[in-house]
């Protein structure tokens, strides 16, 4: 009976013991649940791993089953309430899927597949009454992207916000390719810096896109999408962190971003893969953004366009006074009709703009200066109905403050004139103020039927499929600086744009110069300026950047007879499908664009020669005509010389192309009838 008893006892003791152990393993479990979230991308190579405990919100990142951003810190400090991140209490995440397909008016992709896995996650702090920001997190299978939301909520009406806190905690010692600033206050045209992550200074501001390469040659690239309402993000390294970094607002350094809620910060983006082509060929910025807030896009009409400031104003011998006049654009009017160059530029005339100003320049605007008044030398209804006659666009150039903040004079002015489009220049800003300042240009603009081109600007975010009437973008180092910097444009910053700032999208690059000299012969110009690309670079320029406005900046004799201005007549600048065939970082890339049943290809080389091979799996069955581009043998020393060949091939086909130093090449293929 004792022995009994004792088992009994034993039984019972043990029973109640595991009984503990379970209540406690599910109380584990649910904290567990309640402070740890997991998503993964679609095809299942990306997870995002969320933990909040008492410090903070901890990320981490991981690609293929290996950690590229370890435990980072997330939250934001406010001027009212102080820091949000110590003691925040997560609600309950919910998730969808999501998998979608829209079209872009202008892109690099008319068809745009919008996959991903979405959790949207309640934090809740405790400095305010129910306090509640949303992290929202998206799984792409080429990214990552996360922002911070806030709900509308009866105890917080606005906020003004001192710093984010978002970190990002890189693993290994990458290379990084960047560009460092001394200020907020810049143009974003700079030579990009190549260096390990560990050697990264501390403190020096980091432009974005910012690329890293891991080993095993796995890239990723931080960058933001949909910035509207809020300030640019840079990154800067303290203390071996790398930590967001806001433009402050104007006039003064300590707040960032004032709004009212409910708002929502841009979308901090990671862009990450095994292939650098995948980088570009995305549409993770677009998908991003929301819809287009433009109902009739009838009137949106991307091309090409001429820039007669790049050349120095060049006109030939004529009869006429060459200025700011009727007969100067007339010129330029009927090199566009002539040549399909859909739109040409009203600028100005030796460093003075169009419309009347007491200003000293382009680069200032003077107290009298309006833009509804034209220098009395132009009558601007004339010069539109004759480009309208013609079948060519007007655009003009604008300094911002030359427009601001009487948008809706001037623009229906414009409008009432016929003008199609603007560049609006001198921004070199991206703190709020701006980013608005930027967004109202453009809801202006589309009002008046007129399309966007900024230059000084900061680097695109995926706008342009919320207003697709932003064509394009400068914020970059371009050939403008062969007019008046002792060292050229190179090939291999060229490269550099590609991998970096092009992962942005769009880019303006002043491209068309038809005067290449070996390196060893530039000098500076003016007027007629030079190049030290070939000329198969230059026409290569034209696939393989994205801008939905690319320029023709040399002036009509530069090309009028010159071999690969056919090409540059026929390329287009909007895009129905993208796909890169080719790619190795700093060295080279073959991008493949089509147009209707038309593909374009074009590969540029750095400073090195090489042989290339171009597959051309991507065709659809049947025979097609390719007309092919090459540097000449000669190309060394005459960088405009180019080799031209048409003969049938088919997606069978592999062409083992020969591309000189500084090199490039272009193909136009047309499917045989």
């Amino acid at each position: 009976m004792t022995n009994f008893l004792n088992i009994k006892t034993n039984f019972l003791e043990l029973y109640f013991r595991n009984l503990c152990a379970l209540f406690l393993f599910c109380l584990f479990s649910t904290v567990n649940a309640q402070n740890e979230v997991q998503l993964s991308s679609p095809n299942g190579s990306l997870h995002f791993n969320l933990k909040v405990n008492r410090e903070a919100p901890k990320y981490s990142i991981s690609f293929n089953g290996t950690t590229l951003i370890d435990e980072s810190n997330l939250g934001l400090q406010f001027q009212e309430s102080g820091y949000f991140i110590s003691l925040l209490k997560m609600g309950k995440p919910q998730y969808k899927s999501v998998d979608e397909t829209y079209e872009l008016m202008v892109g690099k992709n008319k068809k745009v597949k919008n996959e991903y896995r979405e959790v949207r996650i309640p934090l809740n702090g405790n400095n305010i009454p129910n306090q509640t920001i949303i992290l929202a997190v998206r799984a792409f299978n080429d990214g990552i992207a996360f922002r911070y939301e806030f709900p509308e909520q009866e105890a917080w009406k606005s906020y003004e916000l001192l710093d984010e806190l978002t970190s990002f905690e890189i693993m290994g010692n990458p290379t990084v390719r960047t560009l460092f600033w001394d200020s907020y206050t810049n143009t974003h045209e700079g030579y990009y810096n190549k260096l390990p992550y560990n050697a990264i200074p501390k403190d020096t501001l980091m432009d974005m896109p910012l690329l890293l390469e891991f080993p095993q040659k796995t890239f990723m690239a931080i960058t933001e999408a949909n910035l509207r309402n809020y300030a640019g993000m840079y990154l800067t390294k303290q203390n071996g962190h790398l930590i967001c970094q806001l433009s402050p607002l104007p006039d003064q350094s300590k707040i960032k971003v004032r709004a009212d809620i409910p708002h929502q910060t841009p979308w901090r983006v990671m862009m990450i893969s095994d292939q650098i082509g995948t980088l570009l060929e995305s549409n993770i910025l677009t998908n991003l953004n929301e819809p287009s807030k433009i109902k009739d896009t009838s009137w949106i009409k991307p091309g090409k366009t001429t820039f007669h400031w790049w050349n120095g104003d060049i006109v030939p011998d004529t009869t006429f006074a060459p200025g700011v006049n009727f007969e100067t654009n007339k010129y330029y009017i009927d090199f566009c009709a002539d040549n399909n160059i859909d739109y040409h530029a009203v600028i100005g005339y030796g460093g003075f703009a169009w419309y009347s100003s007491n200003a000293s320049g382009y680069g200032t605007v003077g107290s009298q200066t309006d833009v509804t008044k034209p220098v009395p030398s132009l009558d601007m209804v004339r010069v539109c109905n004759y480009a309208k006659e013609r079948g060519v666009g007007i655009h003009v150039w604008v300094h911002w403050q030359a427009i601001y903040p009487n948008l809706e004079k001037a623009f229906s002015k414009f409008e009432e004139w016929g003008i199609n489009g603007m560049m609006v220049d001198f921004m070199d800003r991206d703190d709020q103020e701006m980013v608005l300042i930027q967004e109202e240009i453009l809801q202006k603009a589309a009002e008046h039927k007129l399309y966007i081109q900024f230059h000084g600007s900061f680097k695109p975010t995926g706008l342009h499929r919320t207003y697709p009437n932003e064509f394009t973008r400068e914020g970059a180092r371009n050939y403008e600086y062969n007019k008046w910097e002792p060292v050229p444009i190179t090939a291999d910053h060229d490269l550099d744009i590609v991998f970096t700032r092009l992962l942005a999208g769009a880019t303006d690059y002043h491209l068309g110069g038809f005067r290449a000299v070996p390196k060893s012969e530039f000098k500076t110009q003016y007027t007629r300026p030079l190049v030290v690309v070939t000329r198969c670079h230059m026409l290569a320029m034209y696939v393989v950047l994205e801008s939905y406005l690319a320029s023709l900046c040399d002036y009509p004799d530069a090309y009028l007879g010159e071999p690969g201005f056919d090409f540059l007549k026929t390329v287009p600048t909007n895009w129905d499908e993208t796909k890169i065939l080719d790619a190795k970082v700093d060295e080279y890339v073959t991008t493949a664009r089509r147009k209707d049943d038309q593909w374009f290809v074009g590969s540029l080389n750095n400073s090195k020669a090489r042989t290339i091979k171009v597959n051309l799996g991507f065709l659809e069955k049947g025979n097609y005509w390719a007309e092919i581009y090459t540097d000449g043998k000669e190309a060394h020393l005459d960088p405009n010389q180019l080799d031209k060949e048409k003969k049938q091939v088919n997606a069978s086909d592999i062409l083992e192309i020969q591309l000189a130093a500084s090199g490039g090449m272009v193909i136009r293929l047309t499917k045989v009838n």
